[in-house]
């Protein structure tokens, strides 16, 4: 039963809708923790993303967060480039990572072509490519800075050209005011669980919180708690720190939602 239990997630509010939704159905108190924010590069992105399908003639686009693709798109829009992107994009075949990223591809007006059935992280992509036998192609991915080679290494040994556009760069969230209400709750052990959502999301974490606890202290409190973690990745950063967690057997929000379910039943 969670009816009742305090679980905070790495999204804020505004992209926490979801998991929001998941917790007030189970009568558990939800808490968007805001940890990262987008720095963008500004409208040379476009131009780049622009200039690389000219000279590179990707024969895959491969778009690999919602966040991703509403900044490129945006970006176009604010500066009237909005159908030269739409055109680039669409002379390539597109694949998506997961369902969320395809809404956020179709309401721009964007055909998917691809979705990796049940894994919907970079080795899900992996494994759609290799279904697709697409050794020799080419790829073009937009995505953070801040982002792990581990896609490009892994596309790369089956075979596939990749080229990388970095739109945005990450840092810790900076108005940290958000957090007083999990804050306080957390240090008197009134937070039964915390959904992380990306490797970023927990260094952001980890930047906002040692502001405010020491190390030990913020270990020792994490212990006593379940930490479910959207996917590997995500798990490994975890690791860094120490931390134990429950990976999702799905690596998306709902997912998520229902490993903390899980362990916090069993708890």
């Amino acid at each position: 039963m969670l009816e009742g239990k305090t679980i905070a997630i790495t999204r804020s509010k505004d992209d926490a809708h979801e998991f929001i939704s998941l917790a007030e159905e189970h009568h558990a108190n939800p808490i968007p923790l805001p940890t990262i924010e987008l720095i963008s590069k500004g409208e040379k992105i476009v131009d780049e993303f622009l200039d690389s399908v000219e000279k590179y003639d990707p024969d895959f686009s491969v778009f690999m967060s919602s966040k991703a693709v509403h900044l490129l798109f945006d970006t176009a829009e604010k500066h009237g480039k909005l159908n030269s992107l739409q055109l680039a994009i669409a002379n390539t075949s597109v694949m998506s990572v997961g369902p969320k990223t395809t809404i956020a591809l179709e309401e721009h007006g964007i055909k998917v072509n691809h979705q990796p059935l049940k894994t919907f992280s970079s080795v899900g992509v992996g494994e759609e490519f290799t279904r697709l036998h697409a050794v020799g192609k080419k790829v073009i991915v937009p995505r953070s800075g801040a982002s792990t080679p581990f896609l490009k290494e892994l596309l790369n040994k089956i075979g596939i050209d990749v080229l990388e556009i970095h739109l945005y760069d990450v840092c810790s969230f900076r108005d940290t005011t958000q957090w007083n209400s999990f804050r306080e709750l957390f240090s008197k052990n009134k937070v039964d669980g915390v959904v992380f959502t990306s490797a970023s999301s927990v260094r952001g974490f980890f930047d906002i919180m040692l502001k405010d606890f020491e190390l030990n202290p913020l270990l020792e409190n994490l212990s006593r708690i379940s930490v479910v973690s959207i996917g590997p990745f995500t798990a490994d950063e975890l690791k860094k720190f120490n931390v134990k967690n429950t990976v999702a057997q799905v690596h998306t929000v709902a997912g998520a939602f229902d490993s903390m379910k899980n362990t916090l039943t069993i708890t």
